[in-house]
């Protein structure tokens, strides 16, 4: 099955299958003079422009009824410095490719996310992020990037150029223009040492701190309706490699993580009454491992289960409290919840609308099978959210809108005005934007 986005009769949908669009063209430029061209065309149409990547996000970021642009042929390492450490890469890259690329190479990025399907420049313009004690988001990883502007023209932007651009355009949202290139730090390759194993909802809130301060990279899943989590360690570790055996991998990752974990949420669509026992007993299924691998084999897995979802990030020393505020919420409403509850870390860094923008922060993802209705319970955990102070995901479904943003992240207003200045005319714009960044 593949994993991106599809478009079948001119209209565009999303990964997770709840946005659809129906641009006027698509484009897919193999060059950036093809790409800044299809946006000067654009303009003399009076059309409006947005690229996509695999449609990994489940907002309408990417939708546009104007030119679609398609990055798939702007793929591959354009440049590897070993004397700064550093790789540029085309922005239709998919985030697998550049890992596998860079493994060959003895390199590989610091952190990631749990998926590496969607391309760099998406995940990066998203804030798509992992979990990480003191490594941040992969746009935190970002040392430079080239972006086509409104008209026409390319701009080079780092700490050194253009730094008022590179504040914001790590985290750009698709608004200030169409991401070509980016530079990302990397290093030599290591190995990571991932403990998995179960732990109660009460052992792993009230140890939180701890669990967090020992160790590099933490996270954990909630089961809604029991006590269980199952969490998850990865540190450096001097070796030997010794990763998952295949058929083991196999059972754990692939059967019950997607195959059996799949049935599963078909029976509890069917038969909602039946997802506290499923809860129960799929809390159970998966059992303690350790393993020591290369860094995108052990952060990485795959995802088949097709889902919607809505991560908020509060700051960190918010995270048990709401964490409590959730599970009374789904003990008291009555509603049947048979995906698991995601909770991870990032450290405060300084892009204008990060996440974690000067804040260190606690993220909290839940999680609805396509084709679930899931309002009413995302409804509910977003009055949570909110209440702390919490920003969502710019690629995770939310209903906050600019006036809301504007008191949550103390950086707003430089990030709109140099939008302002980028994009007078709306070129990048959509109903999305329009709603999270204004008029």
């Amino acid at each position: 099955m593949s994993t991106a986005a599809s478009a079948k009769n001119g209209t565009w949908r999303n990964w997770g299958g709840n946005v659809a669009a129906r641009p006027a063209r698509e484009v897919t430029p193999a060059s950036v003079d093809e790409l800044a061209a299809a946006v000067r065309k654009a303009a003399e149409d009076g059309l409006k422009v947005k690229a996509v990547g695999t449609g990994h996000s489940f907002t309408s970021i990417a939708a546009t009824d104007g030119v679609l642009i398609r990055p798939q042929l702007l793929t591959g390492i354009r440049n590897i410095d070993r004397d700064t450490m550093t790789v540029t890469v085309e922005a239709g890259t998919p985030l697998k490719r550049l890992n596998m690329a860079l493994a060959r190479e003895g390199l590989s990025l610091t952190n990631m996310g749990d998926i590496m399907e969607q391309t760099v420049s998406g995940a990066t313009s998203t804030g798509t992020h992992g979990t990480g004690r003191e490594s941040g988001s992969i746009a935190a990883q970002i040392r430079g990037l080239e972006l086509v502007t409104a008209d026409g023209s390319v701009l080079s932007c780092s700490e050194k150029e253009n730094p008022d651009v590179f504040a914001a355009a790590r985290i750009g949202l698709g608004a200030l223009g169409v991401v070509t290139a980016i530079t990302f730090a990397v290093e030599p390759v290591f190995l990571l040492t991932a403990r998995e194993e179960p732990m109660s909802f009460d052992k792993v809130t009230s140890a939180f701190d701890e669990l967090w301060a020992e160790n590099e990279h933490f996270e954990f899943y909630w089961f809604p309706h029991t006590g269980s989590t199952n969490t998850k360690r990865n540190n450096r570790s001097a070796g030997p490699e010794k990763p998952v055996p295949q058929l083991q991998g196999w059972m754990e990752d692939e059967f019950l993580s997607n195959g059996v974990f799949q049935v599963a949420q078909w029976v509890g669509r069917a038969v909602p009454g039946t997802i506290p026992s499923i809860a129960r007993i799929s809390s159970k299924a998966l059992s303690a491992r350790t393993y020591t691998d290369i860094p995108y084999k052990v952060f990485t897995s795959p995802r088949r289960v097709r889902f919607v979802e809505m991560e908020y990030a509060v700051p960190r020393e918010a995270v048990v409290e709401t964490l409590r505020e959730l599970r009374t919420m789904i003990e008291r409403s009555g509603l049947k919840v048979s995906f698991p509850v995601e909770v991870r870390t990032a450290p405060a860094d300084d892009i204008t609308l990060s996440t974690a923008s000067g804040r260190d922060s606690a993220y909290i993802a839940v999680h609805m099978v396509k084709g679930t209705p899931y309002q009413a319970y995302f409804t509910a955990a977003e009055r949570i959210f909110t209440a702390h102070e919490g920003r969502p995901h710019w690629g995770k479904v939310h209903t906050r809108d600019a006036e809301y943003f504007a008191g949550v992240y103390p950086r707003f207003g430089e990030f709109t005005a140099l939008r302002d200045r980028l994009d007078p005319d709306r070129r990048f714009q959509n109903d999305y934007l329009r709603r999270v960044l204004g008029a």
